[in-house]
């Protein structure tokens, strides 16, 4: 099996690798460097298979599936983690891990049963990280890198709506704020305690890698001691909760968490797995919180970050029912309205909200 090798990038600030094969230049957005000259130019040179003509995975790259999967229009994913030989991942922070230099993850994306997009991050250590996305030709034989705007309407989802393929400033606006992150591939979504209550939730696979399996495979180290004895999960006093905070956590908390950007508006809907980590974020600061944002139509100061008992006065809501570019929340990569989460939600704040709510320790 061959494999594409780069140049060695930098190291230094965040560098952005650019999913354009031709262009060059390296240009700074942001203060961060994009360097456009180094990501393969097809997914065949990626690593990610062993027989490219079969479409057969390279055993060393682990399957896993997260627990809370990140909304995307109803595709189906599968995905892959590669961890280099002897190395280990980092869990000092338990939140936000730091991967070895030569970490890969792939993700695939699926409509009506048939491959679309991979896409494509790598670590190159020193908190670095190569961003690529390849687009698969209808036959479903080749996969090529995208230009660096992306690609837009590569595939139907459902009658006069189209996929689009994300451009390298989208990768970075949800994987990169301070640091980068591989969004995913975590504590609480890996745990093998699974919420079966978990919106759009996908099937375990015989086989793929999980938290527990990571730390007895010695693929992570510098994790709390607790890990080890119990498996981690949300503590919340019914399943619907569980599940509620779990999809914000997901959907939500790559962007509104205490290490983003947005962390000024103390918008945090990010789940902690930390040791010391004492209060719910989302409940500590949604609830009962009014918020700069107003529904349209609705009286000045009537609306809240998350109403208890009022689904209807609540922003979370209507952002998450909502897919006018300038409204709708998460604000990439979705132009349907989620079904399946957005009742859940509704319900959790009608019914399961109250003026004093307290998310207290689970059994």
């Amino acid at each position: 099996m061959s494999v594409w090798s780069p140049k060695p990038a930098g190291r230094g600030a965040v560098r952005i690798l650019s999913i354009a094969a031709t262009a060059a230049a390296t240009m700074v957005i942001l203060g961060i460097a994009q360097d456009s000259s180094q990501a393969p130019p097809d997914l065949s040179q990626t690593g990610l298979y062993a027989d490219y003509a079969t479409k057969t995975v390279d055993p060393r790259n682990l399957a896993y599936s997260p627990q809370y999967p990140l909304w995307s229009d109803g595709a189906a994913k599968r995905r892959w983690v590669y961890l280099p030989a002897g190395a280990q991942v980092d869990a000092s922070d338990p939140d936000v891990w730091d991967f070895p230099k030569g970490t890969k993850v792939w993700k695939e994306f699926s409509f009506g049963g048939r491959r679309v997009e991979t896409r494509l991050i790598e670590s190159l250590g020193g908190g670095e990280m190569r961003f690529a996305s390849y687009a698969w030709n209808a036959a479903e034989t080749d996969a090529v890198l995208v230009p660096p705007e992306g690609l837009r309407g590569v595939a139907e989802i459902r009658p006069g709506i189209r996929h689009d393929i994300p451009g390298v400033l989208d990768c970075q606006a949800c994987h990169v704020s301070r640091r980068a992150e591989l969004l995913g591939f975590s504590a609480l979504q890996l745990s093998a305690d699974r919420d079966p209550g978990a919106p759009n939730a996908e099937p375990v696979i015989p086989g793929m890698i999980n938290l527990t399996t990571l730390i007895a495979r010695g693929l992570i180290r510098s994790f709390p001691d607790g890990w080890k004895e119990r498996a981690l999960r949300i503590p919340a006093p019914n399943p619907r909760t569980r599940a509620a905070l779990g999809y914000l956590h997901a959907n939500c908390g790559n962007c509104h968490n205490s290490g983003g950007g947005l962390d000024v508006i103390n918008l945090l809907l990010r789940h902690s797995v930390a040791p010391d980590a004492t209060t719910e974020p989302a409940i500590a600061t949604a609830v009962n919180r009014k918020g700069r944002f107003r529904i349209p139509g609705a009286e000045p100061g009537s609306t809240f970050l998350i109403c208890p008992g009022d689904a209807d006065h609540s922003a979370v809501v209507y952002r998450m029912s909502s897919r006018n570019p300038l409204r709708q929340m998460p604000p990439l990569g979705t132009k349907i309205v989620d079904s399946e989460a957005l009742p859940l939600i509704r319900l959790w704040i009608e019914e399961d909200l109250s003026k004093d709510t307290r998310i207290p320790e689970a059994e």
